[in-house]
């Protein structure tokens, strides 16, 4: 894929939207990223795409485990049951908000026999969610486009889609009320939004100076602008006029495995043999191996200058969302299945 599809200065600003230390940094910086979401977001993926696919495959999200699943069955059975929860069908048009490179589009449209539509703001995902698509032969029922998810009306028209969904993709929005609005407008009436979201929990205190480092953490290795709480997002949902069907946060469960296993790069934890490469490459062996590697194709052009810096920020996300998982302080699968009401 050609490197131009990314913005080499995009790439090498996206940690300056930051400050390094937790504690200074303020409102003033947290609004000039609200301000400037499109740039963060544009500017961490099209550094940290290519890495997220070599660590983690093409679905960039996370899911439950039972003792001895392979990690991408796993991954594959997360987004079958946020398909099965929000009801699709064979021949339905579906929406995909954010849809990455499109593994998640690709699984569910193979799982339901529905034709899938994925939007994403990034151009270098887009392109490559195409060629992904073509290669697996699935161009004929999932196709991308390339577009804003707070304009989602203005681009498709209202009462466009018979069902909607978002994998840990809306985290990355201004505003909660922003995108759920989007959603419901190009929802048919009575149409159904799924939604896997990114959440502080009710636990997290903001004035807690380690709460507040891990959510930091969070935001500065994974491009979010600012993390919101479970409250936020419930209200943002019944705020637009979306009638709540089920809602649970899948982290809760008392898992023997967690969620956040693969990321503490602990071989020995492993649910398959083939599993042991993946935590691999999450272990401090695997990470130094990474960037050592990404230093050097970044000095001699391969990848866009600053990309280097980003995968340093997912080392800085990695043990932040480990911690956050550990202390019930976050959930990156805080499950909505909500309803535009028929008339």
């Amino acid at each position: 894929m050609p490197a131009d599809a990314r913005s080499e200065s995009r790439v090498s600003n996206y940690t300056k939207f930051w400050q390094k230390d937790s504690a200074k940094d303020g409102e003033a910086d947290k609004a000039n990223r609200l301000d400037q979401y499109t740039d963060l977001v544009n500017g961490y993926y099209d550094g940290a795409t290519e890495l997220y696919e070599y660590g983690w495959g093409n679905s960039f999200h996370f899911c439950r485990f039972f003792k001895g699943e392979a990690f991408l069955q796993a991954i594959a059975r997360h987004e079958h049951y946020l398909a099965s929860m929000t009801g699709l069908r064979p021949g339905m048009r579906v929406l995909d908000v954010g849809c990455g490179v499109g593994g998640p589009a690709r699984e569910i449209a193979r799982f339901s026999d529905a034709n899938i539509v994925g939007i994403n703001n990034n151009e270098f995902q887009v392109l490559r969610a195409r060629q992904k698509t073509a290669q697996a032969g699935l161009s004929d029922k999932v196709s991308f486009v390339k577009g804003n998810f707070m304009e989602l009306a203005e681009q498709f028209g209202e009462n466009s889609f018979d069902a909607v969904y978002a994998i840990e993709a809306t985290c990355h929005a201004p505003t909660f009320e922003g995108v759920y609005g989007e959603v419901f407008k190009v929802l048919k009436p009575g149409g159904v939004f799924g939604v896997y979201e990114w959440c502080m929990t009710d636990e997290w205190d903001p004035s807690n100076p380690k709460h507040k480092e891990i959510a930091h953490g969070i935001e500065v290795g994974d491009g979010i602008a600012e993390m919101r709480t479970l409250h936020a997002a419930r209200k943002a949902l019944k705020t637009v006029g979306f009638e709540i069907l089920h809602e649970e946060d899948l982290a809760a469960r008392p898992d023997a495995v967690p969620w956040y296993y693969p990321l503490e790069g602990d071989v020995f934890k492993a649910q398959t043999v083939w599993d042991m490469f993946t935590v691999l490459r999450m272990s401090t062996i695997g990470k130094i191996f990474t960037q050592n590697s990404v230093w050097g194709l970044e000095k001699i052009g391969l990848v866009p200058k600053g990309t280097y810096d980003v995968g340093e920020s997912l080392k800085v996300a990695g043990d932040a969302l480990v911690a956050g998982g550990q202390s019930k302080l976050f959930t990156p699968m805080a499950l909505w299945v909500v309803r535009k009401p028929a008339n």
